[in-house]
């Protein structure tokens, strides 16, 4: 037996298990030098976790575009931050001719869902062309050659969205039944982080129901299966795949208008960082799962929220949130190390990989 294990161990996964104990033995040092100091209440803990959730909730819904195309496709669609970028940023000004028209206070539920409905829409055409125009006529070409294609497309919709509507920020109005808090058995909650956890978790739930319980969404996963087959069982492939981008650019729109009245700012250079950090969770969770993304992205708004009070500041590091970002990309890294396929990941055959 340790011969066989021998066998399959080589060098390099020493070293990795030793850098992802050492960062493990970091953070448990920290947690406990935190705990023990007394640094934080219970109050500023459940606020980090609220906040945690919401962000990741968040992330979860940008992350199932990135795995359902990698599961159709296998391919990574770099552009997918530019789609959730352009629908928040196109409904900003749909919000603001509402505001200044008093609309906004005077039927403010209408109005969140106009601006939801045109943000969709932008997203979901962006996610719909992009795949017509700039994968469909690569889908033979090396896998190679589309994903330098979606790293190019992603700088070329951040500077068409620029030019259009300008490289400043732009802050979205206050909404009034957004404002405020409310008491969640003693707990004081903002009412925008419910509604967003809320709102997130029941798209997930419509989306994931969609994708396992309706004839459409069957045929997408027999198309991610084996193209082939689906196509001779008298699946129109093309169409799955734009079906799949579509849903993808649907969710990306909805998660940018939550992320908008969370955060308040959209700007052309507003999805870089919330697609990469969704790509991060898509690959925590099991790139090319579904119910994986959603649990990644869920996991990493919340380590971005607790870890960097948990782990740094019992470690005596100035400004700790600072360095959230980089906590999040170690936990990729020690996921990764400890179990490479993701949380919920599968081993892939050589052909699929």
């Amino acid at each position: 037996m340790f011969q066989k294990w021998k066998d399959r161990v080589t060098v390099t996964d020493i070293v990795m298990w030793m850098i992802g104990g050492t960062l493990l033995l970091l953070c448990l040092w920290g947690s406990v030098s935190t705990i023990r100091a007394g640094l934080y209440t219970r109050s500023h803990w459940i606020d980090f976790c609220i906040f945690g959730l919401a962000q990741g909730s968040i992330y979860a819904l940008i992350a199932t575009g990135y795995t359902m195309v990698y599961g159709v496709l296998k391919m990574i669609n770099f552009a997918h931050g530019e789609v959730f970028m352009s629908g928040p940023f196109t409904g900003y000004f749909v919000a603001m001719a509402l505001w200044r028209s008093d609309f906004l206070d005077t039927h403010p539920i209408l109005g969140i869902i106009v601006i939801f409905g045109v943000a969709m829409f932008v997203s979901t055409m962006i996610a719909y062309f992009l795949e017509k125009v700039a994968y469909r006529p690569l889908r033979n070409a090396p896998r190679l050659i589309p994903l330098i294609t979606a790293i190019g497309a992603s700088f070329f919709l951040q500077y068409f969205f620029r030019g259009l509507y300008g490289s400043g920020i732009n802050a979205y109005p206050d909404i009034e039944i957004l404002e405020g808090f409310w008491m969640i058995f003693g707990v004081r909650v903002l009412k925008i982080q419910v509604i967003v956890i809320i709102a997130s978790v029941l798209l997930m739930l419509v989306l994931y129901n969609f994708i396992m319980m309706t004839r459409v969404g069957k045929a997408i996963r027999a198309v991610s299966e084996d193209k082939e087959a689906a196509a001779l069982m008298g699946i129109n492939v093309d169409a799955m795949i734009s079906t799949t981008f579509v849903i993808g650019g649907m969710a990306a729109g909805a998660a940018g208008v939550l992320y908008a009245l969370m955060f308040k700012q959209v700007h052309f250079f507003m999805g870089f960082i919330p697609g990469i950090k969704a790509f991060t969770a898509a690959v925590l969770g099991g790139i090319g799962n579904i119910p994986g993304a959603m649990i990644g992205g869920v996991f990493l708004g919340l380590i971005e929220s607790v870890a960097p009070a948990l782990f740094l500041d019992g470690l005596g590091i100035i400004a700790p949130y600072q360095l959230k970002d980089a906590i999040a990309f170690s936990m990729l890294v020690m996921v990764l190390i400890f179990r490479p396929t993701g949380i919920l990941g599968e081993r892939l055959s050589a052909k699929k990989a």
